[in-house]
């Protein structure tokens, strides 16, 4: 599989980030073709709160340069946009100006370019291992994850393995059979011929596990970074093409689609990783909660010292005073690192 020799000091692990703006004109005229004349709204994996951006990539950006910065680099991977981070970083970190790439679809989906424009994060993160010059044990985050404490090379990778962060769940087929029979009910009872399931998070890593030849269990990880090794999906993809390209063929997020993280882990797991830890994680949806939700959760950040990653879904639901109480909070907390 790979060399299993500890992790030196002087190894590389970078970061990859995917993020899109779907605010930008030019974003959503490449979108249009491939809606049908459908409403954005009515088909799961094209909804405009999947593209839409209030600034997060800023805030995880900089957490990372804060409190990863045994990193070597950090790439945004982009379709043909700017995350606008240069600034903050060269204000905060202008010796790490040169470490924050962005990457470009083009690049990554070389020999694919078939299948652009994409607008499926799971097609997309199918393919980051194709980063140009990416290091071999690389870490993979969501712009809406944010690290708030100090964190070390042994808390993603021991004896050069990844660190698996989730726990063992029983299989889908429930979940599926619901599918199905929501598909029915709108289609023959309810007359929208159009209906497409959810994508749902579960059902993505069960399928990925199934690739695995895992039928009944299946590893589910958490909205944690995720801990990754390139060889290892360079091993599996050179052999299984097909499942890759079964993966890029959609256009928006779709429930047939696999987890290619969670692809990778399993991987792992069939493959002797024994390196299972805590999510060490906090989790927020502050939209349509009470005044109190936020306040409980950053209390909790604050007094739980093995909170180390925090996820925020759903900031752009959130009105003008909730974004600001989570940025504020955010701030506060990249300043008061010593």
């Amino acid at each position: 599989m790979k060399d299993t020799d500890t992790l030196k000091d002087n190894d590389p692990i970078d970061a990859v980030i995917c993020w899109v703006d779907g605010d930008d004109p030019l974003h959503q005229q490449k979108m249009a073709p491939f809606l049908k004349n459908e409403k954005r709204s009515s088909i799961p994996g094209a909804h405009p709160t999947r593209f839409a951006s209030v600034n997060e990539i800023k805030y995880c950006v900089l957490s990372v340069l804060t409190y990863a910065p045994f990193l070597r680099n950090i790439y945004i991977v982009t379709d043909d946009q700017d995350p606008g981070v240069h600034n903050e970083v060269k204000k905060y970190f202008p010796e790490r100006v040169d470490s924050v790439k962005v990457v470009d679809h083009k690049e990554i989906f070389r020999g694919y370019e078939k299948n652009l424009p994409i607008f499926s994060s799971r097609a997309i993160e199918s393919l980051i291992w194709r980063i140009d010059g990416l290091s071999d044990n690389f870490i993979y985050l969501n712009d809406d994850l944010f690290l708030i404490r100090e964190t070390r090379k042994q808390d993603f990778f021991v004896d050069n393995s990844p660190v698996l962060r989730g726990s063992w769940c029983y299989d889908q087929y429930f979940r599926l059979l619901w599918k199905k029979l929501q598909k029915a009910l709108h289609s023959y009872l309810l007359g929208n011929k159009n209906f497409k399931s959810r994508s749902s998070f579960h059902l993505v890593q069960w399928k990925a596990a199934y690739y695995m030849g895992m039928k009944w269990k299946y590893f589910y990880m958490d909205h944690t970074p995720h801990p990754l090794n390139r060889e290892t999906a360079e091993i599996f993809f050179n052999k299984h093409k097909n499942i890759l390209e079964k993966n890029l063929k959609h256009r928006f997020k779709n429930h047939h689609q696999f987890n290619f993280i969670s692809l990778l882990y399993h991987y792992e797991l069939l493959h002797g990783n024994t390196n299972i830890m805590p999510p060490d994680l906090a989790y927020l949806q502050p939209f349509n909660r009470s005044e109190k939700y936020l306040e409980r959760k950053f209390s909790y950040c604050r007094q739980n010292n093995e909170i180390r990653f925090l996820c925020i879904q759903s900031m752009e639901l959130c009105n003008k005073e909730q974004q600001k109480i989570i940025f504020d909070w955010l701030d506060n907390n990249l300043n008061s690192n010593p």
